[in-house]
C-alpha cells in the first residue's frame, strides 16, 4: 500500500461521516478502530436488522465528502480492502486503515461487478447532485419551457443513478436502457403538465404550483426504476438462504425489491419538495426577501441540501438491504421456480429466501 493512501491529506475529513450518525454509531466505529479484533470486513459495522443500524451504515457510504476522494485513492482502497478480506493485508497495517478501505470500497464500487462507479451515480453524489437540481426545479417551475429543461435535466440524472445501481447480473441491452430512459422523461412531463395546466388551474391557492416538480418526480420514478431494472423482473432475481446460498430464482423477489426502492427515492426527496414550497411561500413576500430576489436559488438550494444531507441514508435504510420473501408466496405464485427450489434443497425449503433489493 502505499504512503499516499496512508497519509491521506483529508483523513479527517472524510472520518466526519461522525457527524451523520448519532453518537453511538461513533461510538461503535472508534471501538472497532481501537480493537485488534479482526472484522468482516464484508458486513456492515452496524446491526442491519434496525433502522438506527442501518442508518449509520447507509451515513457511513453515502458521505458526501466521498465523491472528492481521487480514483488513485480508491484503486488504493480497493487493493487494501480485498488483501484483508484474504487475510493478506500488509503488516501491522491500524485498523483505522482498515475501515477506511471499507468505507471508500463499499462507496465507488459496484457491489457485483466490482467496478469502479460513474462519481455522478453514486449514492454519495446524491446530497450534491439532488440539491443543485432540485433547488433549480423549485425555483424556476413558472414557465413550460423551465420544468420541460430541469425534469429532463432530473431524469437524465435519475437515469445515470439507475444504471450505476443496476443488478449487474440482468444487464441492458442499449435500446432498453433508451426506452427507460425517454418512458421516464414522458412520464415527469405528462404528470407535470397535467399538474401543471389541470388541477392547478382549477385551484385557488398559487401554491400548488411548487408542488409540480414533486407530482413529476414521483411519477418518474414508478416508470424509470422498473424499467431500469426490467430484467430482474422478465428473468428474476437470484434467492438465497439465510446463508447465502443461492437455491433459485424469482421473479417476485425484484418486484418487491423494485417497489422498495422506488418508495425509497420517493422518500429522500419528498422534505425538501414538499416543506421547502410551504417555507419559500411565506419568506418571498418579505420585505427583505424581496431585495435578494437573485440569492433565493441558493437560498433554496442550501435548504435542500440539507435534507439530502439526512434523508440519504434515511430512505435507503427504511427496508432492509438484504430483502426476504416468504416461501410459501413462491409457492402460491410461482409453482415452476417453488419447484426448482425444492429440488435444490433437497426437499426442505427454508421459510424465507433473501435477496438483495439494490439502492
Amino acid at each position: 500500500m502505499t504512503k499516499t493512501f496512508r497519509n491521506m491529506g483529508i483523513d479527517k475529513l472524510l472520518t466526519s461521516f461522525i457527524f451523520f450518525i448519532p453518537s453511538s454509531g461513533g461510538t461503535k466505529v472508534n471501538e472497532i478502530m481501537s480493537s485488534e479484533k479482526r472484522i468482516d470486513i464484508t458486513q456492515p459495522l452496524w446491526d442491519q436488522s434496525t433502522f438506527a443500524g442501518r442508518f449509520r451504515h447507509f451515513a457511513f457510504i453515502s458521505n458526501p465528502l466521498l465523491s472528492l476522494v481521487p480514483e488513485k485513492e480508491l484503486y488504493e482502497a480497493k487493493e487494501l480492502y480485498f488483501s484483508y478480506k484474504e487475510g493478506k493485508e500488509p503488516t501491522g497495517t491500524p485498523m483505522t486503515q482498515v475501515v477506511r478501505a471499507k468505507q471508500l470500497y463499499e462507496s465507488a464500487f459496484h457491489p457485483d461487478s466490482g467496478e469502479l462507479q460513474n462519481v455522478f451515480g453514486r449514492m454519495s453524489f446524491q446530497m450534491p447532485g439532488g440539491c443543485l437540481i432540485t433547488g433549480a426545479m423549485l425555483q424556476w417551475y413558472r414557465t413550460t419551457t423551465a420544468v420541460v429543461f430541469w425534469q429532463w435535466v432530473n431524469q437524465s440524472f435519475n437515469a445515470l443513478v439507475n444504471y450505476t445501481n443496476r443488478n449487474a447480473a440482468s444487464p441492458l441491452s442499449t435500446t432498453q436502457m433508451g426506452v427507460a430512459y425517454v418512458s421516464a422523461t414522458s412520464a415527469a412531463m405528462i404528470t407535470a403538465f397535467t399538474f401543471k395546466f389541470g388541477i392547478q388551474k382549477r385551484a385557488t391557492s398559487p401554491i400548488l404550483a411548487r408542488f409540480v416538480p414533486f407530482a413529476a418526480v414521483a411519477a418518474a420514478n414508478w416508470v424509470n426504476i422498473p424499467l431500469m431494472r426490467q430484467n430482474e423482473i422478465l428473468l428474476g432475481l437470484d434467492v438465497t438462504d439465510e446463508n447465502g446460498k443461492i437455491i433459485g430464482k424469482s421473479q417476485l423477489a425484484p418486484v418487491k425489491g423494485i417497489s422498495q426502492v422506488v418508495t425509497s427515492r420517493i422518500v429522500m426527496c419528498a422534505p425538501g419538495m414538499l416543506l421547502l414550497p410551504v417555507i419559500m411561500e411565506r419568506l418571498e413576500p418579505k420585505a427583505w426577501m424581496q431585495r435578494i430576489k437573485w440569492a433565493h436559488i441558493g437560498i433554496q438550494t442550501g435548504i435542500v441540501g440539507l435534507f439530502l444531507t439526512f434523508m440519504v441514508p434515511t430512505a435507503c435504510a427504511i427496508f432492509p438491504q438484504k430483502c426476504k420473501l416468504s416461501i410459501e408466496t413462491i409457492q402460491r405464485f410461482e409453482k415452476d421456480r417453488y419447484e426448482e427450489i425444492l429440488k435444490n434443497t433437497d426437499g426442505k425449503p427454508p421459510e424465507y429466501v433473501y435477496f438483495n433489493k439494490g439502492l
